[in-house]
């Protein structure tokens, strides 16, 4: 067994530290989320499931109860939500009948799509909060010690797919008069 390397007051400062800035800046990125989305009927776990069937190009339950951090039983009720609203649709797979998987229906696409080319960064307020560290070192803060801590969290399938959902943003969508449209041909981004 090793020694601890820390004092109790050293843990329960960090852990604090973070719980509480981790907390006012969730009340920050929900507002502004919730903003976003309003128009489109959606909430936050509806907004994430079709994220998060985008990105996986389909995907179980079990992979957006994960990667979306929810209960199984709340990725299964918005997912169904969603496909009452024709946005979603449901399938079994062949070589795997235990596991339900959902996609996108063109429909679901096209919101949400449609919701990346209306974002628009000042109403948001960790962007605008940022933005003073963009302009002194000329970039946005890589934020790689929070990612390690969540990696050690919730493990490196969570961190891939995570990832994933960014390249595909930097590969498939162009920017245009200000929006983020999906290229048409994704391969010349």
């Amino acid at each position: 067994m090793t020694e601890k390397q820390y004092s109790m007051k050293e843990a329960m400062l960090f852990s604090q530290r973070v719980a509480q800035l981790s907390k006012a800046l969730w009340k920050s990125i929900e507002k502004d989320w919730q903003q976003w989305i309003k128009p489109f009927d959606l909430n936050i776990n509806e907004h994430h499931i079709l994220w998060i069937a985008y990105h996986l190009n389909g995907a179980s339950i079990s992979d957006v109860a994960k990667f979306g951090v929810m209960h199984v039983s709340t990725a299964f009720n918005f997912s169904k939500k969603l496909e009452e609203r024709g946005l979603l649709k449901f399938s079994k797979k062949e070589n795997d009948k235990r596991n339900t998987y959902v996609c996108l229906t063109p429909e679901g696409e096209h919101i949400l799509l449609t919701l990346m080319e209306s974002y628009d960064p000042g109403n948001n307020a960790v962007y605008t909060g940022a933005l003073p560290l963009r302009d002194l070192y000329g970039k946005f803060p890589e934020i790689i010690e929070m990612m390690a801590i969540v990696r050690n969290i919730y493990g490196d399938d969570f961190m891939e797919i995570f990832e994933r959902s960014f390249h595909n943003i930097e590969s498939e969508f162009v920017e245009k008069e200000g929006k983020l449209q999906k290229s048409k041909n994704p391969e010349m981004v």
